[in-house]
């Protein structure tokens, strides 16, 4: 498979994975002049940023290890941009990670999500 199919199968599983857990997706691949944000939902009354990592070795590390400190920058602003420009969006918010493997074939080996990924 190639990188792109990687993350958009990735960015799907993420998706379905959020919706059954209550979630509801307000909209994917949210473009701003300070980056993207993967999904972009609704739990409750917070406003979910999501940030969705695929990988299919293990070479580079981890979903987790990939985020540097310059995408964080960039998730941060970016969800900063975002709020501004969604100002009857809930006042509370988050920005999360899915952290996907999976296999050369595309097969799903392991999804997880963390809670307020950039707070630790």
């Amino acid at each position: 498979m190639e990188r792109q199919d990687i993350g958009s199968l990735g960015e799907i599983l993420a998706q379905k994975y959020l919706k059954k857990k209550g979630y509801r997706i307000i909209e994917t691949n949210y473009r701003c002049p300070m980056g993207e944000i993967d999904i972009v939902a609704l739990h409750k009354k917070c406003l979910v940023l999501v940030e969705v990592r695929t990988k299919t070795s293990p070479e580079y590390g981890s979903p987790e290890e990939s985020i540097t400190s310059t995408k964080a920058l960039h998730m941060e602003r970016a969800a900063e941009y975002y709020r501004q420009a969604h100002p009857k969006a809930p006042v509370d918010w988050r920005i999360d990670l899915i952290a996907i493997e999976m296999d050369n074939a595309g097969n799903l080996m392991r999804l997880e999500q963390i809670e307020s990924a950039l707070e630790e």
